[in-house]
């Protein structure tokens, strides 16, 4: 029961996304086959030696109290899979009429017991979304983790509360809710280390290489980013430039191998990760050089069609605040609850009916007090955060066409960048088994302009900056090495910090 429940979420979220325009192919030829595989690697199914399964002891159980249905489920004793599978379903169906429905499916204390627990081969719910990433990869499909976690978040794939589009014949009862209820989204890191996980549970060999010409590859995936956070198109070139001084042009770097390498690609990271190190070397960052050729591009001539980093922050931060707001609204405003709660026990139901007129009382109540209207329609699905243009509901005007001549020189017929200097952290690579994310420690120190950018590509990916921070320093690791001193590059920043606050006190 519990392996089919699963079975149908899957092909609920692969049909939802085959809907927001994924190929079909990746739910017939690749979802499917990965599946066949993880039951076979679980040894549920496709198997000779079949996982241990539970089988039904028969006693009497003359009352339907939920105390006689607990003392069913400790009734059940492993057996082999060879046994005997009419037999058990004829033992189930005679013992039925004393069987409490709050007792759950009769595979459910496999996935509730604490040996099985400890199984990481048991599918879960954060398995679902996690073997639907890897057949994302492995299709080669332009639709990353971030947006897999976003589409989830905004119901276009069905995650929370899924449970609920089961057919009435896989009803859920009792202890099965314990397996299909979640009531939060995984984080990306999270989801990412659990698909890492599956990967290596199901020995998959090498993916299909991600070429330059595919879309998950950095050289356009960055594109992508650079239109949604509102870039001029020139800096496109300059990106591609640093993916190959960084030597993370070849595909080998981006696809899945268990020998060459072995850590799933993160794609939307990794881009982003370019995009950020490439404003340092043309702008800076220091908090005072990127607003000097702010100055320069102001006082050119043609300054309309000239990129400001200034002009371009102001345009984003008041975009970035309406966003975030609009998002808060939306969780407020979105029923986490299920509307078919799901309950353990006969004394537990009344609480959780209760509970859920009471809910929705409150939601009707803050309906007529919101300025949204009872039964708004929800957003249409977007890989893009915002909007750039002069139509209406535009985030702002668009600055895509703009010129980089403020932050380039043309010497010899070769661009280079106006920017001569470079500051990094320090870039020695820590023991990941020993050290955590330095991120809160150095946050203080960095200059406020990395910090803002940060925050803004990581709501953009709906990651955390310290994850995001981790991805820079790992680009600017291949471009520069990693030969810098232990704490060289924290004195760097300081000493950078320092310089910009006593710039910026001369200017106030």
């Amino acid at each position: 029961m519990v392996c089919e429940g699963f079975q149908f979420i899957l092909m609920k979220q692969a049909n939802a996304l085959v809907q927001l325009g994924v190929s079909p192919q990746f739910k017939d030829k690749v979802l499917c086959q990965l599946w066949r595989l993880y039951l076979q690697r679980s040894r549920q199914a496709y198997t000779h030696n079949p996982v241990r399964s539970s089988k039904f002891k028969l006693r009497s159980l003359d009352s339907d109290s939920d105390s006689a249905a607990e003392s069913a489920v400790t009734a059940f004793s492993e057996t082999d899979g060879d046994a005997n599978l009419s037999s058990t379903a004829g033992s189930n169906a005679e013992s039925s009429s004393g069987w409490s429905q709050f007792s759950g499916s009769v595979d459910a204390r496999n996935y509730l017991g604490p040996r099985m627990k400890r199984n990481c081969g048991l599918m879960s719910m954060k398995k679902t979304l996690a073997l639907i990433h890897l057949a994302l990869v492995w299709s080669r499909e332009p639709l990353t983790l971030s947006d897999l976690l976003r589409f989830a978040t905004e119901g276009h794939v069905p995650y929370l509360n899924a449970y609920e589009e089961l057919p009435e014949e896989m009803k859920l009862d009792g202890k099965d809710g314990f397996i299909f209820r979640v009531e939060s989204i995984p984080s990306h890191h999270t989801l990412h280390k659990e698909a890492q996980t599956l990967l290596l549970f199901l020995q998959l060999p090498a993916f299909p290489p991600i070429s330059r010409q595919s879309l998950l590859h950095p050289a356009l995936l960055s594109l992508r980013y650079l239109m949604d956070a509102n870039l001029p198109d020139e800096l496109h070139p300059w990106v591609c430039q640093l993916l190959e001084r960084a030597g993370m042009a070849e595909h080998s770097l981006h696809t899945f191998d268990p020998v060459s390498h072995p850590l799933l690609p993160r794609f939307d990271l990794q881009s982003v990760a370019l995009i950020i190190v490439t404003l340092k070397v043309l702008f800076g960052l220091d908090d005072h050089t990127e607003w000097d050729l702010s100055n320069v591009a102001g006082d050119h001539g043609d300054s309309e069609n000239m990129f400001s980093l200034r002009r371009w922050y102001r345009l984003m931060q008041a975009a970035l605040i309406t966003a975030q707001q609009r998002r808060n609204q939306h969780i407020a405003r979105k029923q986490w609850k299920a509307k078919k709660p799901l309950s353990s026990s006969k004394m537990h139901i009344n609480i959780v009916m209760k509970q859920k007129r009471t809910a929705e009382q409150v939601q009707a109540c803050f309906q007529k007090l919101s300025s949204c209207p009872v039964g708004v329609q929800p957003a249409e699905p977007s890989s893009f955060r915002f909007c750039w243009g002069d139509e209406d509901g535009a985030d702002g005007p668009s600055l895509h066409h703009q010129k980089l001549d403020s932050a380039v020189t043309l010497s010899h017929n070769v661009h280079a960048a106006s920017n001569s200097t470079y500051w990094h952290p320090a870039l020695r690579a820590c023991d990941p088994g020993k050290c955590r994310n330095h991120y809160p420690e150095v946050e203080a120190s960095l200059p406020r302009s990395l910090v803002w950018l940060l925050q803004l590509f990581s709501f953009m990916l709906d990651v955390t900056p310290a994850c995001l921070y981790e991805e820079v320093l790992g680009v600017e690791r291949r471009v520069f090495g990693t030969k810098t001193p232990n704490g060289c590059g924290a004195e760097e920043t300081n000493r950078t910090d320092k310089k910009t606050r006593r710039k910026c006190s001369q200017r106030c």
